[in-house]
């Protein structure tokens, strides 16, 4: 780091991909200070030579040495600097392989984010439950009447206390965390060198077979840790999809879609990437699993369903009143 003890004043950058390479550039910085040439005035600065290490950008007075690390803009650099960076420092102290930490990280993150889990499969496992009225709504009101058919699905989601959006949100809440492992790994120098399993360096990606010739959009080489948490996707989407193929056909395609995809994209990133989500898409599908078998009884959601349906209704809210009233306009049109 090159710091102007009087400020630079200006500033141009420019970055140039050697040709036939994926790594190497050509980097040009032209800076700006303030001097006097007609007396003896005379600028300082100061140059720093030091790992891209958190704890030691941050430990400096000059705050903006930390935004060296691209952690992420926003909530995901706020998950990285609050959650996952002291969590992975304090697993840090007492394991020496970093697999392990990566492990036990991943493993924390997901027992803190299991009520979330939990509360979204309870909401599926309420709409499984509610399929068949929903079906009976559908063959009784015709396609035409679209607008009908969409107040007799909302009534009865009112009724039964069932939010359709309620298996979308927690998994949406998870979303800021996974977005920010995405960041940090890449990031992170402590994994440089360091070697678990077949992978010779958790920093850049694990290669188990050097192909002969190059795939478009997919590289020259099999990564084995990429290539496990595309399977363990796969996985994980047919355990998901197999209870709402049925209602929602069309989707079964792209969500099968999307782990052939990650195994294109995630073939160069770091080994220490792919691993996380690996083992963190395995602890899911394990997860699930004990949920759906053991603390979910759907005969018990349906009685609890239809009681809540017995009893009186609340009044409408304004919002609720306006919106009706906005849907019976259109069905008017």
């Amino acid at each position: 780091i090159l710091v102007a003890n009087d400020n630079f004043t200006s500033g141009r950058f420019t970055s140039q991909a050697y040709e036939n390479s994926r790594t190497l550039k050509h980097l040009e910085t032209e800076a700006g200070v303030k001097f006097n040439f007609s007396t003896d005035s005379e600028t300082s600065f100061r140059w720093l030579f030091l790992p891209n290490d958190y704890s030691l950008l941050s430990s400096y007075e000059n705050e903006n040495f930390v935004k060296v690390l691209p952690l992420g803009w926003g909530i995901f650099g706020w998950c990285n600097r609050w959650v996952i960076i002291p969590v992975f420092k304090f697993l840090e102290n007492h394991f020496v392989s970093y697999g392990i930490i990566i492990f036990l990280l991943t493993l924390v993150i997901k027992i803190v984010l299991l009520p979330l889990m939990f509360s979204s499969f309870k909401s599926q496992a309420k709409m499984r439950v509610l399929k068949p009225q929903i079906d009976a709504i559908n063959e009784k009101i015709p396609a035409e009447k679209a607008m009908e058919r969409q107040q007799a699905t909302m009534k009865l989601y009112k009724q039964a206390g069932v939010s359709p959006m309620g298996g979308c949100l927690p998994m949406l809440i998870q979303m800021p965390i996974l977005i920010a492992a995405f960041r940090f790994f890449p990031a992170a120098i402590e994994l440089r060198g360091q070697s678990f399993l077949w992978a010779d360096n958790l920093a850049t990606y694990d290669s188990i077979l050097e192909l002969p010739f190059s795939i478009p959009f997919y590289g020259d080489h099999i990564s084995l840790f990429c290539l496990l948490m595309c399977l363990t996707n796969l996985a994980y989407t047919k355990v998901t999809m197999a209870s709402q193929s049925a209602s929602a056909p069309g989707m079964g395609f792209m969500m099968y879609l999307m782990p052939v995809m990650l195994l294109f994209m995630f073939n160069d990133y770091p080994a220490g990437l792919c691993y996380y989500y690996f083992v963190s898409t395995l602890i899911t599908v394990v997860m699930s699993f004990v949920i759906k078998k053991f603390c979910i009884d759907e005969s018990a959601i349906l009685a609890k369903i239809e009681a809540n349906k017995k009893r009186p209704q609340k009044n409408k809210s304004r919002f609720e009143r306006m919106l009706e009233e906005q849907m019976k306009k259109q069905q008017q049109k």
